[in-house]
């Protein structure tokens, strides 16, 4: 399933990326290549088979939750460019409608 140039541009205006013309070039192939695997890995017939996280099995690998003193408010927000009322303040990026 081939994706076109215009969608890569589309998907990285999306993503807020600014990417070259060769970096466009490039993912249309890398892109395509996942999806053409995609459709082949659709030919496969799953019906039966249980769904995964791992192919390994695992046991519960956290640790215990233990109360202990955290960093102070005050040198967490030490070197912050910009802090208000104990928080971190960030710039604002979602845009007016």
């Amino acid at each position: 399933m081939p994706i076109t140039k215009q969608e890569v541009e589309h998907v990285a205006k999306l993503a807020r990326l600014e990417i070259t013309e060769a970096e466009t070039e490039a993912f249309t192939r890398q892109l395509s290549s996942i999806l053409t695997y995609i459709e082949q890995l659709k030919a496969w017939d799953t019906a039966g088979v249980e769904p995964t996280a791992t192919v390994i099995e695992q046991a519960n690998v956290f640790r215990a939750d233990e109360h202990r003193p955290s960093l102070p408010v005050e040198e967490a927000l030490g070197n912050a460019p910009d802090a208000m009322d104990g928080y971190f303040k960030v710039p604002r990026i979602l845009e007016e409608r």
